[in-house]
């Protein structure tokens, strides 16, 4: 009997997409491109997030000490900062060593420095923390400790970033449920229009005692097919597109990190299927509320 019920489900459920042929196809393509904006944005969202954080691993705090210091005081001031609370790294640079940077990234217009022992740098402690957005309250800390002169980790860009960061996040992931809950509507409409052309037989459906769920199962089913081809598609167009894309990126703009294929792929085609399926079946359950209150 079972077996029997669910092949009879899907032939209705398929009857009903051929005899509703122009209606099927507007639901899938309707799905198709809003997935395909969805999935798009997904990718957006990962690799947005993927380069801050390889930005924000880049932010660290100098911590510029005073030219007084001995060494013993030097280090003693090194520990004091390791021990701190959310530090991860602490490494001295010495003045000399900040000017060879410094030469290096300049070249011939830092060559006056260094002779006679001319070096306006000095000693620093480059200090990491555990969590990028830490990095304003350590170097408040360490700012208060004796023998640090300064405290350099730009402020305004550190804080713009991670702000502009926060925003993006709300954006996306506010865009993305607009989406899904439009493509739901509109897969809901389409099976109502289904529906509604054979409301008479769901109701003598219902007269004869036939139950709720063994008439919904047909447009349910009808609901998930179309969501989901709505969904294969552009989860194929995506993997092809995303795939060139990051292959391009590697040739022309080799400096910006991308998301490697492999890891993201696979995730995003099983989410665009499963909000395709979601948004399908539901848009059918939503769809059918009124017929069956009889």
């Amino acid at each position: 009997m079972l077996i029997r019920n669910i092949i009879y489900y899907f032939k209705e459920a398929l009857t009903s997409i051929v005899r509703n042929g122009w209606m099927s196809f507007a639901s899938i393509a309707v799905v198709t491109v809003t997935l395909f904006i969805f999935g798009s944005f997904f990718l957006l969202s990962i690799n947005v997030e993927y380069v801050t954080d390889d930005i924000k691993e880049q932010v660290e705090i100098v911590a510029y000490v005073q030219n007084d210091l001995t060494e013993a005081e030097t280090e003693q001031l090194r520990l004091k900062i390791i021990q701190m609370d959310k530090v991860e790294e602490v490494r001295f640079v010495s003045k000399d060593e900040a000017l060879k940077r410094l030469q290096e990234q300049l070249g011939e217009l830092a060559a006056g420095y260094g002779e006679e022992g001319r070096n306006p740098l000095d000693d620093s402690f480059e200090i990491r923390t555990a969590l990028p957005e830490d990095i304003p309250e350590v170097a408040a800390a360490i700012e208060k400790l004796p023998g640090i002169r300064r405290v350099d980790y730009g402020t305004d860009v550190v804080k713009k970033l991670f702000s502009f960061i926060n925003v993006i996040k709300w954006i996306v992931l506010a865009f993305m449920i607009g989406l899904a809950l439009t493509a739901m509507f509109l897969i809901a409409n389409t099976i109502k229009l289904t529906v509604n052309a054979r409301a008479k037989e769901i109701m003598i459906m219902k007269w004869v005692g036939a139950t709720e769920w063994f008439i919904r199962w047909p447009f349910v089913i009808e609901g998930i097919i179309l969501g989901s081809l709505g969904a294969l598609l552009p989860a194929l167009g995506l993997t092809y597109l995303y795939g060139e894309a990051v292959d391009w990126a590697r040739i022309n703009l080799y400096f910006l990190p991308l998301v490697n294929p492999d890891s993201i792929l696979g995730p995003l085609i099983k989410l665009l299927l499963l909000i395709g399926t979601t948004i399908g079946g539901l848009g059918s359950l939503l769809s059918m509320r009124r017929f069956l209150k009889v």
